[in-house]
């Protein structure tokens, strides 16, 4: 679902540093045919403008407090099944791209460019057409070549979509009482994805579990 002819596309971004939505927003509102009509500065919060808010597009940073990028794509894709979905981030890393599109985006765009492929992303999620940037196929063919020559295929993931919101949370921080809050579920269910991570990963407290969330991505050191 294209943005109407003669009406700009309207999109979201959501990044936890203000300078870099300051940033891509002067990149987007350059242009004739898009307009950054809200702002986030958590996945969470990119979640609620997008169900309060008509957008056509959301630009979602990878590293979020509360939720990240991926984790809000998951949620907007089931909420939201027209809405269109770019990741921007500053990794460039195969497994973060197959992530995204497994989320829902149609779209990576690494931050170091974004002043040289955003705009062309963004017109490319809207006529439903996936964007790479440029580079980035043969870097993912040959790992997943290599992957498949050892007999492996996609890697998998070790835990699941609502045990790494629950993960991320630990590790920011935030009480049992309040990501039963954020994630509306009972303590008692948030403890027992908090035991089951333990237990798959392998873990015996929070600094362990945070440093693991350090590693995948899901903070920032």
């Amino acid at each position: 679902m294209s943005a109407p002819a003669g009406r700009p596309t309207r999109v979201l971004l959501a990044d936890d540093h203000t300078l870099v939505r300051r940033g891509v927003r002067l990149i987007l509102d350059g242009e004739p045919d898009l307009s950054v009509v809200a702002e986030a500065g958590d996945g969470a919060e990119a979640v609620a403008l997008a169900r309060e808010t008509e957008v056509d597009l959301a630009v979602l940073d990878v590293a979020m407090p509360r939720m990240t990028g991926l984790q809000a794509a998951r949620e907007l894709s089931r909420r939201l099944p027209d809405l269109r979905i770019l990741i921007l981030t500053m990794y460039d890393n195969e497994q973060y791209f197959f992530e995204a599109l497994k989320a829902g985006a149609c779209g990576y765009v690494l931050k170091s460019v974004a002043d040289r492929d955003l705009v062309e992303a963004c017109r490319a999620a809207m006529r439903d057409e996936p964007f790479i940037y440029p580079g980035a196929e043969t870097a993912i063919v040959r790992t997943y070549l290599e992957r498949l020559r050892r007999g492996e295929g996609l890697p998998a993931r070790a835990v699941t979509d609502r045990e790494e919101e629950v993960l991320k949370l630990v590790a920011e921080g935030h009480t049992t009482k309040e990501i039963g809050e954020l994630l509306f579920i009972s303590a008692k269910t948030v403890e027992s994805h908090r035991a089951n991570l333990l237990q798959k990963l392998g873990m015996r407290d929070r600094l362990e579990l945070t440093r693991y969330a350090i590693r995948a991505g899901l903070i920032e050191p």
